[in-house]
């Protein structure tokens, strides 16, 4: 039999093993999830979102056990691991109080003689493929909408946080989920692409890597399932010269830095007007200095490591090939004892002088550095904004509604955010474009991808 390890980035300890599951373990689930979503699609509307809402609050019980387990699996400080079990409950419960309005019938104008309707039928199983650096946030996304639209769901996490596909299953089951509806199986790469493959799965939901968007889109291609990708993020953020300054080196710095910079939608550039940019660094760096790295599970920690050494790395090359080129870094890693080069803990650092040439203006960093680049007016900051393989969010800060929203209809984004950042509103259609993904989750519009339209047209009388 074959494990995995989860490798806490506390200490490099094995917080502990998970028997990976095999042909024999897939198929019984496989089994089990057809034979309950048959049952399951036939509940009440309003009953499977009564489950929903049980479920979370047997889930928010426990969110002093939950906070320690994140800190432990993926580092982040404890002092922030409860604010995803909060953020669970609230995406989870607004998709509960949109479903029933979003999933019923579709009436059309009335015709003498015949009825006509459209119906959402559930798609059957769904595939969940959920990352680590937001555990419990990025598969509620998919997980909650998906059985309340009447499908049952097969999560499979990262192997770094696999405890949260557990207690995901384990708080459905306690508020009454009939058994099968919702399972996890822990699996390794080879085995999570025959599952896709599988003839029973006809929706995946994955959240990860550009990379393993393309291996799933491959593994899947000439199936016709239904497939969702979030992907990759470069997110910019651009501060107008009739911006609240103050407010928004707040915002963009927290969207930077929180959760060490490993967020698909934090903000990795910054374009600030020239009439602001000296004082915008100035008061970047002041914040970022207070920022204490250190063990995440000390309450005084604000800034945790990256999941593993090997990251960190990858980030700090970006940074050491940015100062090559020009660059100027604006902290002293020295400031922050417990940054070391061959580990997971790095200080945070702020770079000028960039140009879009550098990779840590074009490629993914997901790490806690942050591009700062002078620009002349809003033209300038667009195009910069728009000059990106990614397509996720991007913020403007501005006290000009109509400016931003001028700017805003020309950004190449999924979603375009005015004086805040990094942020998901699960009222609102959560989607990417360019190398950012494909389809869409979260708001009515989600349930469109979790559901098949059956029209309905009867003749009912001469």
């Amino acid at each position: 039999m074959h494990y995995l390890q989860c490798i806490s980035p506390v200490d490099n300890s094995v917080y502990l093993e998970r028997a990976l599951a095999g042909e024999a373990e897939i198929r019984v689930a496989l089994d089990r999830a057809a034979s309950a979503q048959r049952a399951w699609r036939l509940t009440p509307i309003v009953e499977r979102i009564a489950v929903v809402h049980r479920a979370v609050e047997f889930f928010c019980d426990r969110k002093k056990r939950l906070g320690e387990e994140l800190c432990w699996m993926m580092g982040r400080p404890i002092r922030y691991s409860g604010g995803e079990i909060d953020g669970f409950a609230k995406r989870a419960c607004a998709m509960a109080d949109i479903a029933e309005a979003a999933l019923a019938d579709i009436p059309l104008p009335f015709k003498p003689g015949f009825s006509r309707f459209i119906r959402r039928d559930p798609l059957g199983i769904s595939l969940v493929i959920a990352p680590w650096n937001y555990p419990y946030l990025t598969a509620v996304n998919a997980v909650v909408p998906s059985l309340l639209a009447g499908n049952a769901v097969i999560l499979k996490h990262s192997a770094q946080t696999p405890l949260c596909a557990e207690r995901m299953v384990e708080a459905f089951r306690e508020a009454g989920l009939p058994y099968g509806v919702f399972q996890y199986l822990h699996l390794d790469h080879p085995c999570t692409q025959r599952l896709a493959c599988a003839g029973e799965i006809q929706h995946i939901a994955f959240t990860g890597s550009v990379d393993g968007g393309v291996a799933i889109e491959r593994s899947v291609a000439g199936r016709f399932v239904q497939l969702g990708l979030e992907l990759g993020g470069k997110d910019p953020a651009y501060v107008r010269a009739d911006a609240d300054l103050q407010s928004a080196v707040e915002s963009i710095v927290d969207g930077a830095y929180f959760n060490s910079g490993q967020s698909c939608c934090g903000i990795e550039r910054a374009y600030v007007h020239e009439q602001l940019f000296d004082e915008f660094v100035e008061c970047a760096v002041a914040i970022i200095r207070q920022y204490r790295l250190g063990r995440p599970q000390e309450p005084q920690t604000t800034l945790g490591p990256l999941v593993c050494a090997a990251a960190a790395d990858r980030v700090r090359v970006q940074i050491d090939e940015a100062v090559a080129e020009g660059a100027l870094a604006h902290l002293q890693t020295g400031d922050f004892s417990m940054d070391r080069r061959g580990t997971q803990y790095m200080a945070p650092q702020l770079l000028t002088g960039v140009r879009h040439k550098m990779r840590v203006m074009r490629e993914e960093s997901f790490g806690p550095v942050l591009g700062v680049q002078k620009v002349h007016d809003d033209g300038e900051a667009l195009e910069l904004m728009n000059n990106s393989q990614f397509g996720l969010s991007a913020a403007i800060f501005s006290r000009d509604e109509e400016a931003a929203l001028m700017i805003g209809d020309h950004l190449e984004t999924g979603t375009v955010f005015l004086n805040r950042c990094d942020y998901l509103d699960p009222e609102l259609a959560w989607s990417g474009v360019k190398q950012s993904g494909r389809g869409c989750t979260l708001s009515c519009i989600g349930f469109e991808q979790l559901t098949r339209p059956k029209s309905f047209h009867f003749k009912i009388g001469e």
